[in-house]
């Protein structure tokens, strides 16, 4: 015992030496450090005062909870594609580690989101949902930097526009030209909502930098790296599938029955908060985007959630 505190009391000394401080004054300081506590770490105070609902319905706090928790999980999966990006010299098991972690940020969301979808009176939901106007899901910034981050720009529109591009296409245009733009637009006049212009006054420049930033190294272009290495990449193709379809596909489908069970009356869909035309925005298989097309046959392209699209629509 003895023999390891001078083992770690040396450590320290060399550690404080390279930066010119005194191993004595930062032990004493020790003396009068508090001990760490579970609530000031994690900082449970301050969390439980972000829930501030804009009425007193009682559903609408599982509404802006679950939301939050949502956010709290895209943060997770932006710290390990940030990761990515950043590594020199990405090996296959550290690559497929961070991948498969990905994925269960993923599944965890997927599974959880009865919480939204199920978990509230639709009456409820009717009436406060009319409180939040013009704010929507849509503008979550952290689901578009996922995004971009994940995969080339150019895959973020729509097919028509691919097949007009050129290597030469810059980012402004092709993000002139980004998929989600016309998820919300009015339904009656084709017009941009107050819901997208807000999102892109705010959002617009930084999405585009961070185009810029991650344009050669993205979650595919870090793959192709591995690739070119001529290593077995096998595992990492499956999961990059999973990845795939869980955020383009299973994320979107729940989103979608929960719009079927909160915004249709008598049969009819009714408009989101922020005025998407989500019927043709939420299935996938109406927006079709893949990540990384070419791990995927040109049948799979074609299906990407279609069957499972048209048997929630029709329950």
């Amino acid at each position: 015992m003895e023999n390891n505190i001078e083992s770690l009391l040396k450590k320290l000394e060399e550690k404080y030496s390279q930066t010119g401080q005194s191993l004595a004054a930062n032990l004493e300081g020790l003396l009068y450090n508090d001990y760490l506590k579970y609530w000031d770490y994690i900082q449970v105070e301050t969390l439980l005062t972000l829930q501030k609902p804009k009425t007193s319905i009682p559903d609408e706090m599982i509404f802006i909870m679950y939301h939050q928790i949502t956010e709290l999980y895209f943060r997770l999966i932006l710290w390990e594609i940030e990761q990515i990006g950043n590594q020199k010299d990405v090996e296959v098991a550290w690559f497929l580690d961070k991948i498969e972690r990905i994925n269960r940020y993923l599944e965890a969301l997927v599974r959880s989101f009865d919480i939204m979808s199920v978990g509230m009176e639709a009456e409820q939901f009717k009436k406060f949902r009319m409180a939040l106007l013009p704010a929507s899901g849509f503008q979550s910034a952290q689901f578009r930097m996922i995004e971009i981050t994940s995969t080339n720009f150019i895959n973020l529109t729509s097919q028509e526009f691919r097949d007009k591009a050129t290597p030469n296409t810059t980012i402004p245009e092709i993000y002139e030209h980004i998929y989600w733009k016309k998820g919300a637009t009015e339904t009656a006049t084709g017009k941009k909502t107050i819901t997208l212009q807000h999102f892109e006054e705010k959002y617009s420049e930084s999405f585009m930098q961070l185009a810029y930033e991650y344009r050669d190294k993205n979650i595919w272009e870090k793959y192709k790296e591995l690739e070119n290495k001529g290593v077995d990449v096998s595992a990492i193709k499956q999961a990059l599938r999973d990845f795939d379809y869980l955020f383009n596909v299973e994320w979107a489908l729940s989103h979608l029955k929960s719009a079927v069970r909160y915004l249709r009356e008598s049969g009819k869909p009714i408009d989101a908060t922020g005025g998407t035309n989500w019927t043709k925005y939420l299935p996938p298989n109406f927006q079709r985007i893949i990540f990384f097309p070419s791990l995927w046959t040109e049948e799979e392209r074609q299906e990407w959630g279609r069957k499972k699209v048209e048997a929630l629509l029709q329950s």
